[in-house]
């Protein structure tokens, strides 16, 4: 699933670190989401949303193209 994750975190000017502190998670995590060998959860991914104030439609794309 592709995703504008460290898009977004870059905006913020956060590390991975620091995004993963906000969301209750681990570094390794956030980099998992990022480059694409993980999906979040659904819990996980409306947290996501919420923390950037976005739909999660805009965060995340089922299509692969």
């Amino acid at each position: 699933m592709k995703n504008r994750l460290k898009e977004l975190r870059a905006v913020k000017e956060w590390s991975q670190g620091e995004l993963a502190d906000r969301l209750d998670v681990s570094r390794q995590t956030i980099n998992a989401i990022e480059t694409g060998k993980y999906d979040p959860s659904l819990p996980l991914a409306f947290k996501i949303a919420k923390l950037f104030k976005q739909p999660i439609e805009t965060i995340f794309d089922e299509n692969d193209e």
